[in-house]
């Protein structure tokens, strides 16, 4: 379906990618991986026509229909149905049409749009419309509800929609599990699975690449290889690949060890002086392996709380709401010094809601919240990043948060979240959503938190510094509420989970994979 062969991309002077090809087939999916600036939006753009391979060639086969998710929405009055529908432009069209034949009463016009709408399945095209919007976590209410109504989020699930309900026969997906939440993964997870066409898709969600990738592209050194098999298979041939080549990079080095204690012992001496000379071209003609470090950018991790009290919060038949009107009832919770709590729940169930009344952003519409002396609390909000001043240098912003402390240090510390000095002195305006999410992350560290609430934190972040939050969470010694699609996070980091649902807050007996189950 899409072949590329050879195929270099540069921007200006800079070299993205170099000699790439591969194949993708019917009921191929792939996942496109590899680290921020790897190429993986610029092939895309490539792709889609959007920009010219410096050198090699992109072709796809004769009447592919290629369809790419869109990042952006407009805030339309159009309602959620029509725009999911209009992704079928061609069935849009005969629409349009059949309107304005109505309205000038051109009944063979008419005539024409109904024979179209019976080919082309438009009869039930909103049945169709309104099974995609579902399964994504639309309610019946919002079909009928405008674009502009909807959070940024939310039009990004309609933008999903209107994709997956294009005719399509290639699938072009940037992040497409970012603005979902548990439910609708699981549901795209499996629309996927029975999809007729390829993909391609880019995601750091490895869970969700584990569950419906055939094959991974790795973008790395501006070249990419597919490996078949999904991201964990991807993880081990990578690996061994790694080990071998660094089995045989050392290998070689003894080998040139070898040649060059023999140049360095005969090159003056004259009955050998020949063969010496020989070597030594022999080892300017060689191309050096060097070995591969994996070694990873990010180094952070938290600081042992200064104290833990206990209990840290808790909870007796509170009611929270907004306007009076009560979202969650009758919530008895206490949280103790060290428990890892995840949160389960559909979107707009309430998690966020419970997170804001342990904060105290939500006052209680009735019960007791209550906050020991001592709890210090690390917020982490799915909106944080639009709260930082982006007329602010990430040093400038510590400088001011933290300070007494010097320059030398606080670039160091920026360092272990993947910023060299020069991008520790850039404007945060010119961050990419990743970038600026560490940089969030990093004001939460340096504040050494004994309770953190995390809502949403991986949004935004690369498969790498996923891995790396990870780690730094599992070696943190506090307390620590989540809210995460990220299976692979709360499987990982918590020992509880509390289950969102119907306006009640309560104990889930089971784990993720039990809960998930439900879904299938």
């Amino acid at each position: 379906m899409l072949k590329l062969q050879n195929v270099s991309i540069a921007r200006a002077a800079n070299t993205l990618l170099e000699q790439v090809s591969f194949d993708l087939y019917e009921k191929n999916i792939v996942g496109l991986v590899g680290g921020n600036g790897s190429g993986k939006s610029t092939l895309f753009a490539a792709i889609n026509g959007l920009l010219e391979p410096a050198k090699g060639e992109i072709s796809l086969r004769n009447g592919t229909r290629i369809i790419s998710l869109a990042q952006e929405v407009p805030g339309l009055m159009q309602t959620a149905l029509s725009y999911a529908i209009e992704g079928d432009t061609k069935l849009a069209k005969v629409y349009a049409d059949l309107t304005h034949a109505e309205t000038v009463q051109d009944y063979e016009a008419m005539m024409v749009c109904h024979n179209l709408l019976s080919e082309m399945n438009g009869y039930d095209a909103e049945a169709r419309a309104a099974k995609i919007l579902n399964g994504l976590g639309f309610t019946q209410e919002d079909l009928s509800k405008p674009i502009k109504s909807f959070s940024g989020g939310w039009r990004m699930r309609l933008n999903l929609a209107r994709c997956l309900f294009a005719p399509s026969d290639l699938l072009l997906l940037d992040e497409p599990t970012n603005h979902l939440d548990m439910e609708a993964i699981f549901w795209l997870e499996d629309y996927l699975k029975h999809y007729q066409g390829g993909v391609l898709m880019v995601s750091h969600d490895r869970d969700f690449l584990d569950s419906t990738v055939t094959h991974i592209a790795h973008a790395d050194n501006q070249r990419i290889k597919m490996y078949t098999g999904n991201y964990s298979s991807f993880e081990v041939q990578r690996a061994q690949a790694i080990l071998l080549h660094n089995a045989q990079a050392r290998k070689q080095q003894t080998r040139i060890d070898h040649l060059m204690s023999y140049v360095n012992r005969f090159r003056a001496a004259a009955p050998k002086a020949r063969q010496a000379q020989s070597r030594l071209k022999a080892l300017e003609k060689l191309e050096v392996m060097k070995p591969i470090y994996e070694a990873s950018m990010f180094s952070f991790e938290f600081k042992e709380p200064d104290r833990m009290p206990n209990p840290m919060l808790t909870m007796s038949k509170v009611d929270l709401g907004y306007e009076g009107k009560a979202l969650l009832s009758k919530i008895n919770m206490t949280l103790a010094a060290g428990m890892r709590v995840g949160l389960l729940g559909v979107n707009g169930a309430g998690k966020s809601t419970l997170i804001k009344g342990l904060l105290g952003k939500l006052k209680p519409i009735s019960g007791v919240v209550e906050c020991s002396s001592g709890t210090k609390i690390g917020y982490f909000d799915q909106q944080q990043v639009d709260y930082l001043p982006l007329n602010y240098t990430p040093l400038e912003l510590f400088q001011e948060m933290a300070r007494g402390t010097g320059e030398k240090e606080l670039i160091g510390y920026l360092g272990s979240f993947g910023f060299d000095r020069d991008k520790s002195m850039s404007p945060l305006s010119e961050f990419s959503g990743g970038e600026k999410s560490r940089v969030a992350l990093a004001q939460i560290v340096w504040q050494k938190p004994n309770l953190l609430m995390m809502d949403e934190p991986t949004n935004h972040l690369d498969l790498e510094m996923r891995q790396a939050l990870m780690y730094a969470l599992q070696g943190y010694t506090g307390s620590l509420i989540l809210v995460s699609h990220d299976r692979s996070l709360l499987r990982s980091l918590v020992d509880e989970l509390y289950l969102i649902k119907d306006g009640k807050v309560s104990r889930f007996e089971g784990s993720v994979e039990d809960y998930q189950s439900q879904y299938q």
